[in-house]
């Protein structure tokens, strides 16, 4: 059975699960400024970029299982130029 969504909000709300368990997961590793917005924005914008027909449980994986350096990596090459602050803890 296919699952279809007709809309980029649909399917982020059917993802907020995989979503808060992968941005529960950075912050545990001390990426604590990372946003779920920020992990599915990497997803569409990098990794799902031209893919076509994913299924629901190929995108949790994605979620899950994509490293979170490249996340923080996207997040603030994005960063650049923008007046979001982040605030490490020492």
């Amino acid at each position: 059975m296919d699952i279809e969504f007709n809309s980029a909000e649909e399917l982020f709300d059917r993802l907020k699960p995989a979503l808060r368990s992968k941005v529960f997961e950075l912050q545990k590793e001390g990426y604590r400024y990372l946003e779920i917005e920020d992990v599915w924005n990497y997803l569409k914008e990098v990794k799902w970029k031209g893919s076509v027909n994913l299924s629901l449980n190929e995108m949790v994986s994605d979620i899950l299982l994509t490293e979170n350096i490249l996340i923080d990596n996207y997040f603030k090459d994005k960063l650049k130029g923008k007046n979001r602050k982040i605030y490490f803890e020492s």
